[in-house]
């Protein structure tokens, strides 16, 4: 147990098992309704502890993925939804995931992507998904595009706090480090890409604003924007240590997108809409950004 426990390496096995299995249910791999390998399977896999498994099965309930009862295989019961308000999408107006979005934005031969969020996680999930593709031989993009605007770190942001002490700074700190570690990841892997070779043109920028991010927004290739505002919600927080800190947050995974595309109608909803958000996004990053 020693040895299994130290192999854990604490806080790292737990991040590790937590992002893998977020980036199983984006991708579709744990489907809406799925239940998830028993937790002894999940152990054996990641070369981790049963309690690192459970306590990451516990973090997923809390944030309202799963639904995990005693006895009974913890069962998907969220994923990242998609609404489409376009009148003349072509695909179904009904909700959709978003990771099909974003692959398709990946088998053009030019991708942009500008990107408003409180943190980098969502993003970094999806460019990893797009990344296995493109070495795969799936897909071959020309050039990828990304610019990332994040909240200043010494901004004082409202959440995650705990509840009964706001000025506990263990939670912003807690932000912040996932924060850091997705937005090195994702930058690590579009600069690997064109490393080997892969992808001929990478641009990966980011900058840092002084706003509270109240929603999150996707603009895909400058004709599609993915938009949802953060849900504040009260819930437990594990920390890498274990402890359970009843907190107030946002969850961005979960967040509802509504999903805007502009057509060859310039007065269309979707084409104004389109073009706001992209002229916010212009305008934060050359008159706000640092």
């Amino acid at each position: 147990m020693a040895a299994r426990q130290a192999r854990d390496g604490g806080g790292k096995a737990f991040r590790q098992v937590s992002e893998a299995l977020r980036a199983r249910m984006v991708d579709g791999t744990y489907q809406l309704g799925a239940e998830l390998p028993a937790q002894g399977r999940l152990a054996k896999e990641f070369g981790v502890s049963r309690d690192t498994v459970q306590r990451v099965v516990r973090e997923l309930g809390n944030e309202g993925w799963i639904e995990s009862r005693q006895g009974s295989p913890a069962r998907v019961v969220k994923v990242q939804r998609v609404q489409s308000t376009t009148a003349k999408a072509t695909r179904s107006r009904q909700a959709m995931t978003l990771q099909p979005l974003i692959s398709e934005a990946f088998e053009l031969p030019e991708v942009s992507l500008d990107v408003f969020t409180l943190t980098s996680e969502s993003l970094d999930t999806h460019i990893r998904l797009q990344a296995e593709r493109i070495r795969a031989g799936a897909i071959a993009p020309g050039s990828i595009v990304v610019r990332l605007l994040l909240p200043d770190p010494q901004l004082d942001l409202p959440y995650p706090v705990v509840r009964q002490d706001k000025d506990d700074p263990r939670l912003r700190e807690r932000l912040r480090a996932i924060t850091d570690r997705h937005t090195e990841s994702l930058r690590t892997a579009l600069r690997e890409l064109q490393a080997e070779r892969l992808v001929p043109s990478v641009d990966v920028q980011i900058r840092h604003v002084r706003l509270v991010p109240a929603f999150k927004l996707y603009v895909v290739n400058r004709t599609e924007v993915l938009h949802g505002l953060y849900e504040v919600i009260e819930r437990p927080i594990i920390l890498d240590t274990g402890e359970e800190i009843d907190a107030l947050d946002v969850l961005g995974l979960g967040a509802m997108l509504t999903h805007h595309v502009q057509d060859t109608d310039p007065d269309s909803p979707g084409s104004v809409f389109v073009l706001k958000m992209r002229s916010w996004f212009e305008s934060v990053w050359d008159l706000l950004a640092k």
